[in-house]
C-alpha cells in the first residue's frame, strides 16, 4: 500500500503533505528530523490524515494535485476542519 498523508508541526502549526508506501517509518523520520528540506527541523509532527493507494502512481497524482492544486488542498482542509483545529 502507498499511503498519501497531511502531517502537522506541533510548535509551528504548519502542514505538510507526502507520501510513503511505509507511513508508520516516515512519520517516525519527520520525528527524528529525517525528514525532507521543509520538515527536517519543524518537528514533532503528529498524522493529521491520510489515504491509502494499491497503486504507488495513483498516490503520487494525489500528493502531487494536494500539493500543486489550491482547489484541491482547500477542499481537503474544509473536510477535515475539526482535525486541523486541535
Amino acid at each position: 500500500m502507498y499511503y498519501v498523508y497531511l502531517i502537522k508541526s506541533i510548535p509551528t502549526k504548519k502542514l505538510y503533505v507526502g507520501y510513503s508506501n511505509d507511513l508508520k517509518r516516515r512519520l517516525k523520520e519527520h520525528n527524528e528530523k529525517k525528514g525532507g528540506k521543509y520538515t527536517k527541523n519543524k518537528g514533532p509532527f503528529s498524522l493529521i490524515y491520510y489515504e491509502a493507494f494499491k497503486s504507488e502512481n495513483d498516490a503520487k497524482k494525489r500528493e502531487d494535485a494536494l500539493k500543486l492544486h489550491k482547489k484541491a488542498y482547500t477542499q481537503l482542509k474544509k473536510r477535515i476542519s475539526e482535525c486541523l483545529e486541535s
